[in-house]
C-alpha cells in the first residue's frame, strides 16, 4: 500500500463519524438529501451522494432522523430532520468531539498537563 492509499483510508475513517454529527446537527432544521449535501459540502464536510443517501437511510432506521415527503412542490422530496434520540446523540458527540480536540490541541502544543 502506498502513502497516497494509506493517507486516503485514514482521512475516510476520520471522515466517517464527523458526516454522522454534521448530518445530525444540520438536520435539526428539516431539509432534503441534495440540499444537505451540498450545504455539507459547502461547509468543506466532503462527502460523496453515494455515501450521504444510505447513511441517511441507516440513521432513519436507528431512529435519529425522521422523513416525510414533501410532494407541494413540482418534484417530490423527502425532507429528513433528527428526531429527539438524534439530538441527545449529537450532544453527546459534540462534548466528545470537544474532549478530543481539546485533547489533541494540548498534545500538539506540549501542554499535556
Amino acid at each position: 500500500m502506498d502513502t497516497d492509499e494509506l493517507t486516503a483510508g485514514h482521512l475516510q475513517e476520520l471522515r466517517r463519524g464527523t458526516v454522522v454529527l454534521a448530518c445530525l446537527i444540520r438536520l435539526q432544521r428539516p431539509d432534503y438529501g441534495y440540499a444537505l449535501l451540498e450545504s455539507l459540502n459547502a461547509l468543506g464536510i466532503l462527502v460523496d451522494a453515494n455515501t450521504l443517501y444510505p447513511l441517511l437511510r441507516r440513521l432513519e432506521k436507528q431512529g435519529l432522523l425522521v422523513s416525510e415527503w414533501n410532494t407541494e412542490e413540482a418534484r417530490p422530496r423527502k425532507f429528513y430532520r433528527t428526531s429527539p434520540a438524534g439530538r441527545a446523540l449529537a450532544e453527546t458527540l459534540q462534548a466528545e468531539w470537544r474532549r478530543v480536540d481539546d485533547a489533541l490541541t494540548r498534545l500538539t502544543t506540549g501542554d499535556e498537563r
